[in-house]
């Protein structure tokens, strides 16, 4: 396909990047992990730049709540159930069709990072846990690849740019996961869109410096913006490096090993297991349409299945993942996994 350079000529306009910057996008790819509010405003910021390899990985279906901050998703989408991730990737190919973009519906874990992660210029955060957050520093520091972290709740926001061998890694900061209910989340605590976007746009610009090649102007601080009290700090972090970081100072990647427990997932703040199969499986979902309607009542679209029992509900997707709604409880939440899905 032929490169309509005038499509992004106000970009190429702007000096640091010009037309050699320009050409350095659309060769680059990116993968954005998590495609709720940062992510779909990352994915959106990269698209239209003109980076010409999109990844967008994400687990999750679009609902209504999303609205209000995810920005490319519309009432349909909520309304169909549909993976963030597909219908992202619809609505970022009706915006620059000259991009490849590619949706993967899965949960990101040791299993497959590195397989979808390895190949890429630069990682972008969109995610909202500090789990997959280390599992990405993990892959980052191992292959040597650049990554832009961020997080917003409330009016609160930070972003770090991250670069194996010249910054702190994101353990450097954070040796441990925090500890449940430690921190806030946009479920417990609430988020206004305005920070999400602002936060976002921080990342994507430090993306843009990363993928073009601008050493001299990446930030080099962690950037914190308190929106509603008109606040932002850049906090120094160029001595924090650590020799006994586990991750770039041992290159001992955890977070990249088998866990035995790593199949269940509670998702913070939504009432809400994630229980994924220990094995590769691909699930026929007319077939377990067909043996769980006499069960309960049944919605179905061509991405996923929601079942709902009692006061429960099950959202089944072919890759053997299933969300059971209703429930904080894993133990009840494999139950109710062994009663309907099987072993």
């Amino acid at each position: 396909m032929k490169i309509d350079m005038e499509r992004y000529s106000r970009q190429i306009l702007f000096p640091p990047i010009g037309e050699e910057g320009q050409r350095r996008l659309l060769k680059s790819r990116v993968a954005v992990v998590g495609m709720g509010a940062l992510g779909t405003v990352l994915a959106n910021h990269m698209v239209r730049a003109g980076v010409g390899f999109v990844r967008i990985i994400d687990r999750d279906y679009v609902e209504m709540s999303n609205l209000q901050r995810q920005m490319l998703y519309d009432e349909t989408d909520a309304k169909e159930g549909l993976p963030k991730a597909a219908a992202a990737a619809k609505k970022l190919q009706a915006i620059n069709s000259g991009v490849e973009i590619d949706p993967v519906i899965t949960d990101l874990t040791w299993r497959n990072a590195e397989e979808l992660l390895a190949n890429m210029d630069l990682i972008l955060d969109g995610t909202d846990n500090f789990q997959v957050r280390f599992l990405i520093n993990d892959v980052c520091v191992k292959h040597n690849i650049p990554w832009v972290y961020g997080g917003g709740v409330s009016a609160h926001g930070m972003t770090m740019t991250i670069i194996p061998g010249k910054t702190p890694c994101l353990r450097c900061l954070f040796e441990s996961l925090p500890a449940p209910g430690s921190t806030q989340t946009c479920d417990t605590a609430g988020v206004i869109g305005p920070l999400i976007h602002i936060v976002a746009s921080l990342q994507a610009v430090e993306a843009m410096k990363i993928l073009i090649d601008d050493q001299a102007h990446l930030r080099r601080s962690m950037l914190n913006v308190s929106l509603w009290d008109h606040h932002i700090a850049d906090v120094d972090v160029t001595h924090a490096r650590r020799t006994d970081c586990p991750a770039c100072g041992k290159h001992q990647f955890e977070f990249l090993e088998p866990h035995q427990d790593s199949d269940v997932t509670s998702l913070c703040g939504r009432d809400t297991i994630q229980i994924s199969p220990q094995r590769q499986v691909t699930l026929d979902l007319e077939s377990f349409a067909k043996r769980l309607s006499p069960l309960g009542r049944i919605e179905r679209n061509r991405f996923l299945l929601r079942f709902y029992v009692d006061s429960y509900r099950l959202v089944i997707f072919p890759d053997g993942r299933v969300l059971v709604q209703g429930t904080n409880d894993p133990v009840l939440a494999r139950s109710l996994y062994a009663r309907y899905i099987g072993n």
